[in-house]
């Protein structure tokens, strides 16, 4: 959980200093490109989720990342995952949706600011990166690792003794 906890408060620091920085140095001149009609930094304040869908929901977005949080400490208390996919994913996850959390409960928006103009896609901060990372190596770790360990309990026998040992598991834990 420490992995977890101190990976999500260096990418909260990472986000942090970059939004910092864009407010200081791009918002003055709106956009700055980098590659000319491809690359830029340009500042925008978006009051919405993802592509600005659902603007001006403040409430529902802090909702659901406290929600989001307290989930993933609950899974990292309740299993004690080892495995490194697993937790740096978990770290970027968090790590992103505080991030912007901590955009909305401060400014009341989120400073989005690179801009791929060569291919029009949305604006966007270091915190959507670190999230959509988290989830690929997530998706990585469900698809290939435990995806990988369900195949490998293929007769009806083992599947039962490893439901059983879960069932074990989980008594031990609760009685602890």
């Amino acid at each position: 959980m420490l992995f977890v906890i101190v990976g999500a408060i260096v990418l909260l620091g990472i986000d942090q200093l970059v939004k910092y920085l864009t407010v200081l140095c791009v918002k003055p001149a709106v956009t700055v490109p980098i590659i000319q009609d491809v690359f830029h930094l340009t500042y925008v304040e978006n009051r919405g989720a993802a592509f600005g869908v659902l603007q001006e929901r403040l409430g529902l977005f802090v909702i659901i990342t406290l929600v989001f949080i307290i989930g993933v400490f609950w899974f990292l208390v309740r299993y004690k995952p080892q495995s490194k996919l697993l937790l740096t994913s978990l770290a970027l996850l968090v790590g992103g949706a505080l991030g912007n959390f901590l955009d909305r409960i401060i400014r009341g928006y989120v400073v989005d600011m690179f801009d791929f103009r060569l291919i029009h896609f949305a604006v966007f901060n270091a915190a959507d990166v670190f999230v959509v990372v988290g989830a690929i190596l997530l998706a990585c770790y469900l698809i290939f690792v435990e995806g990988k360990k369900e195949k490998q309990m293929s007769s009806p026998k083992e599947r039962k003794e490893a439901e059983g040992d879960a069932l074990r598991q989980k008594e031990t834990a609760d009685h602890a």
